[in-house]
């Protein structure tokens, strides 16, 4: 067993039930922070401006940022894939608390400093810990779907 089966089956075992409702109010958080950074729209194209030469890794940034935390958060609420939803949700807020006081406010969603550190601590837990045992993971685990007897009727 390599060091990542380790980790994921330590984080199955060690998940308290009202973990999983704060994994939920962070998905919910995270869909909301997708929502607020596609209003947001505004700072991005300033950002774009100050630096025309970055217009397409802008572009591909915030594509990333609304899908990721849309979807992503969908997906952590949900307790779906928690761990890969929390690790692609990572980068994006290590660049907010990188870029949160910028002149362009692009993270305006993640006003406080204090908030984005809350969010990523939040999200390293979840990425080692899993979904626990309110998810469709847990469910899936436990209904595996039944292998149905295929009949063939012979002429």
């Amino acid at each position: 067993m390599n060091t990542l089966q380790r980790v994921a089956r330590w984080g199955d075992t060690h998940h308290p039930v009202w973990l999983s409702v704060v994994r939920m109010a962070l998905g919910l958080f995270l869909m909301w922070a997708g929502v607020l950074f596609i209003m947001n729209r505004d700072a991005l194209d300033t950002m774009i401006n100050q630096s025309p030469a970055l217009v397409t890794f802008a572009f591909f940034i915030a594509h990333y940022i609304v899908f990721v935390h849309i979807v992503g958060g969908l997906f952590i609420a949900m307790g779906l894939e928690t761990r890969l939803a929390a690790l692609l949700n990572i980068p994006v807020l290590l660049g907010a608390l990188l870029f949160v006081h910028s002149r362009t406010g692009l993270f305006q969603v993640y006003p406080v400093l204090g908030l984005s550190a809350v969010v990523l601590v939040l999200l390293i837990i979840f990425a080692v810990t899993g979904s626990g045992r309110i998810s469709v993971d847990e469910f899936m685990r436990r209904h595996p779907e039944r292998k149905r007897k295929h009949t063939y009727i012979d002429f």
